[in-house]
């Protein structure tokens, strides 16, 4: 029996902003987001205050999992997203 795979590995990924805030989302190629976040064609969120670095990345089993842990991230507390960014991962 043939199992379906997702073909690419899927991310959920940290972002900051120059205002300092961090972003949230998940992708299957987080470098590719992360460029059309700086170019101004990914999230809202980066039209107040520019895209300026990718601070953290975690690859997920699927994308069921990565949003998933998107969700359990974005529910953490300033201090603990900090804690991820600091980490790199």
């Amino acid at each position: 029996m043939t199992t379906l795979t997702d073909p690419k590995p899927w991310f959920v990924y940290l972002v900051r902003a120059a205002n300092g805030a961090l972003y949230c989302g998940i992708s299957n190629d987080p470098m590719r987001r992360f460029a059309q976040h700086q170019s101004g064609k990914g999230a809202r969120f980066f039209q107040s205050s520019p895209a300026v670095a990718l601070v953290y990345t975690e690859q997920c089993a699927s994308k069921g999992d990565a949003l998933r842990q998107e969700r359990l991230i974005k529910k953490l507390k300033k201090s603990a997203k900090e804690c991820l960014a600091a980490s790199g991962a």
